[in-house]
Formats: structure tokens, sequence, C-alpha cells
């Protein structure tokens, strides 16, 4: 990579719209701004593509735009273009991000973290897919998270659990989680409601409140269905009430996981984030947001049950 792709471009001035696309596009694709209108990044088939496609684009919109393939004069002016890449001081950034989260071990809740270090992965994944010279701030950055990742397993392996009676009656029960609510909250009260106890009654405890005499607790620790260092609490509830042969529950659980405690990746996590972030902002209590999310859940249930019945 040693080669460098420099485009020249005076954007549209007519279509304010037209000039943030094209701005936003090259900060997509990580290019160094040299100076106005000249914009650098190194030579590659996926760049050039990407630049030529852009360049067309500025064209239609009475712009104008050149792609120029360029190299270094000398040693020390390609290590000066390598620096306008350098990509420390958001890896730096991260790692504070994530050693930070060490104060809250011991006090908040592990599911909690896990889904900040979660984030704090895939903000990694976006720096590293821009980083076109990596240096050993992206390695610290690697162990840092690898070294968070390790610590919160350990709390969540640690978590306590009670236990169900044997023959544990589990209709028209009272079931609590705490607060605040969030993927896998939300899949277990769903999961109740759908396969377990349709006419339960869900109570949403505040951090400290203790868990009402009689009432079944879930997705906290101390709870009957208590997350794991394995397994989100969803799944915990699946295998230990006989539903995990279901392909369709089993399916969503791989979602919730992912969205919980990070791991193997599922393509239809993000849209499913996006979807429950967008009921988290619409709906003004718990008995809203619940009601709007039981939709995206049946949805996801009938999408992947047709399937595992052919």
């Amino acid at each position: 990579m040693d080669g460098w792709l420099v485009t020249i471009a005076q954007l549209p001035t007519e279509d304010p719209a037209a000039r943030m696309r094209v701005l936003r596009t090259l900060e997509s694709l990580g290019a160094a701004v040299m100076r106005e209108g000249a914009f650098l990044l190194p030579d590659t088939a996926t760049n050039r593509q990407a630049l030529e496609a852009l360049a067309e684009y500025i064209v239609k919109s009475a712009g104008t735009a050149q792609v120029l393939q360029v190299n270094a004069t000398a040693p020390a002016q390609h290590e000066t273009l390598r620096r306008l890449f350098d990509r420390s001081a958001r890896y730096d950034a991260l790692i504070k991000t994530v050693e930070s989260l060490r104060v809250g071990f011991g006090q908040a809740d592990p599911s909690a973290i896990s889904r900040v270090l979660h984030k704090q992965h895939r903000e990694f994944e976006a720096i590293a897919a821009l980083d076109f010279f990596p240096t050993e701030a992206r390695s610290r950055a690697e162990h840092a998270l690898a070294e968070a990742d390790a610590a919160v397993k350990k709390l969540l392996f640690t978590s306590s659990q009670t236990r169900l009676d044997a023959g544990e009656r589990l209709l028209r029960r009272a079931w609590a989680t705490r607060k605040p609510p969030w993927a896998d909250r939300l899949a277990c009260a769903w999961l109740i409601r759908r396969f377990v106890d349709p006419e339960a009654t869900l109570t949403w405890l505040e951090k400290n409140e203790e868990l009402p005499s009689g009432a079944l607790g879930f997705a906290f620790d101390g709870a009957h269905f208590a997350p794991s260092g394995a397994r989100v609490a969803y799944e915990e509830m699946l295998a230990q009430l006989q539903l995990a042969k279901n392909p369709a529950l089993t399916k969503i659980g791989s979602i919730v996981h992912f969205l919980e405690m990070g791991g193997i990746a599922v393509p239809e996590a993000a849209g499913v984030q996006t979807l429950l972030q967008g009921a988290l902002r619409r709906s003004e209590n718990v008995n809203e947001l619940l009601a709007e999310v039981e939709k995206t859940f049946d949805l996801l249930y009938e999408a992947y049950y047709e399937p595992a019945k052919r």
C-alpha cells in the first residue's frame, strides 16, 4: 500500500444536501483532508472504486471531481501522509472508556456492563475498518477489550440464582425483573407471556427493590432465571423450562445473546437493536414499551417458525 489516491473536488454549492452527502461519504471511507477540496486515501482497489463512483455523483450534482493516482517523492513525505491516518487518539479514547467500566465491577449489574462493553467492541470494529496503517495503539485496544471481556464474564459466572422448587406452579404467577428494560429482560417478558404464563403479572423493580414475596424473578442477579457467564437469562429460561428444542425460540435467543453479551454476530441483531431503541424512545412507560416490543418478537418468531417446519 505504497501509492495514494488524491481526490480534487469542487463540491456542489447549489445543493447543500448533495454536498453533505459527499462529505459524509468521504468521512465514511476514512479520507484525510489535505486542504479544502483535496482528499487523500491509500491506493487500493476498493478505495479507487468508491472514489470513482463518488466523482461521478459529484459531476452529476453540478460539481467537478478528479481522482488521481500519486506517489510520494521521498520516504519522509510518505510517512507524513501516513500520519494523516493515525487512529491512535480514537483507540486511546476507547481504552479509557473500557477501563472506566471497572469502577462498576461489583456494584453495577454485570449484564449492563456487558452491554456497554459490547458497544465498545462495535466502536473498535468501526475504527479498525478505517485503520489503514495499524500501530501498537490498536493492539493495546484489543488487549483492553479482551481483559474487560474476561473480567465481565467472571462477574457473570459468579452471579447467584434462586432455584425453582420441584413441581413449582408457573401459571397465573407474579413475575418480576429490574429496570432498565433491554433486550434480555424484554425477551424474557415476551417469552413468559407467550409460552410460559399467558396470564402473568409483570413487575419492573427499581435497582435495589426487593423481589416481592411469591414472585418469580428473571434477568437479574439472584433471580430464578438469572444470566450466567455462558447464557443470558432468556437462554436460561429456555433451558430450564424445556423450550430450547423450539428452533425459532433458540434463534431469537442467539439475537438476544449477541445484543447483551456479544460473541458470534447474528445478521438480524442490528435490525432488532434499532427496533428496540426506537421503541424505548417512543414509549412513555414500561407497559407501552413491552406492548410494542412484543410485536417485534412475535414477527421474529413467525419468521423463524415457518422455515423450521419445512
